[in-house]
């Protein structure tokens, strides 16, 4: 373990973080602690911002019993420097300009001459003419990486060894803003992040981050994709569902210990507080399958687990 290895979780700030949020920041920060690493939060504030959440995401990160390392990181005071590695990449010729509108994007990825879901690269081979005339139309223009590889693999603590698709994503959207897969890319390099704890649905995209943080010369950090919380239709677990916040739980006549213990009752633990949990966390006894949560069961039952 190096002296500033560390573990983070990146919230977005679009809302009040619902149990499967917290989940995942608690598996973070027991990934973080039980192998001697930092711990730190990073805001990513950089889309679909909710005044005052992010304090309540902060609060309620507290409120469970969640310490960090240093002073929280906002993503929209960086992008400074997610813009200056874009013009890195530029200088190297590794980018090119994309007018593609998202429904030309969205029936590209579907087509059946490419791997689902990648750019086919439309835009790539735009000549100056081309991408003038395209301006002329009013088109903003996205910027993309200009791939070298198909596919690239990494190794997860929990899926193992994973390859997937890496397409030209994009690095910097139409309107300017660093793009996510860029963002996160430097940010974790930035702040010596070298385990990625995260929701299982980001795994397909994890590739193309590694790859990326190959080209700029990062290390790739050891990542672990943990399953994802559920409704009972089976579906991602949405603040919609019902008494799923933290301060849903409260309302009940719940604890902040009471939830915890709901959190770790899901994972296989009995415990109230994480550094009740820390003392027996062990990764290889995760369960592999989604925990699925119906808050009409936990109010039936008192709020007992």
């Amino acid at each position: 373990m190096t002296e500033h290895a560390a573990g983070r979780f990146a919230p977005s700030p679009s809302g009040d973080l619902h149990l499967g949020n917290l989940r995942t920041a608690l598996l973070a920060w027991l990934f973080a602690r039980s192998t001697g690493r930092a711990f730190r939060i990073r805001v990513e504030d950089l889309d679909r911002v909710r005044p005052g959440a992010a304090e309540r995401q902060l609060a309620d990160l507290a409120a469970i019993g969640l310490d960090w390392d240093g002073p929280v990181t906002w993503q929209s005071r960086r992008i400074d420097r997610h813009h200056a590695v874009i013009d890195e990449l530029s200088a190297a010729g590794l980018t090119y300009e994309c007018f593609c509108t998202r429904r030309e994007i969205q029936q590209a990825a579907s087509a059946p001459h490419g791997p689902m879901g990648a750019y086919p690269g439309t835009c790539r081979a735009l000549t100056a003419t081309e991408r003038a005339a395209r301006r002329a139309e009013g088109r903003p223009a996205a910027l993309r990486l200009r791939s070298r590889t198909a596919e690239f693999e990494i190794v997860d603590e929990l899926h193992g060894r994973y390859r997937g698709v890496v397409d030209d994503f994009v690095l910097r959207r139409g309107d300017g803003t660093p793009a996510y897969n860029l963002a996160v890319v430097v940010d974790d390099a930035d702040q010596g992040i070298d385990q990625v704890v995260r929701g299982d649905d980001l795994l397909p995209s994890t590739p193309r981050q590694a790859y990326l943080a190959t080209l700029l010369g990062f290390s790739v950090p050891r990542y672990a994709h943990v399953p994802l919380v559920l409704n009972r239709e089976g579906k991602r677990l949405a603040k919609r569902d019902g008494a799923v916040t933290l301060a849903d739980r409260l309302a009940l006549g719940e604890t902040p210990g009471d939830v915890v213990a709901l959190l770790a009752a899901s994972l296989g633990y009995r415990a109230n507080t994480p550094v009740e949990l820390l003392g027996s966390f062990r990764p290889e006894s995760l369960p592999g399958q989604p925990w699925t949560f119906d808050p009409l069961d936990v109010v039936n039952s008192g709020g007992n687990p």
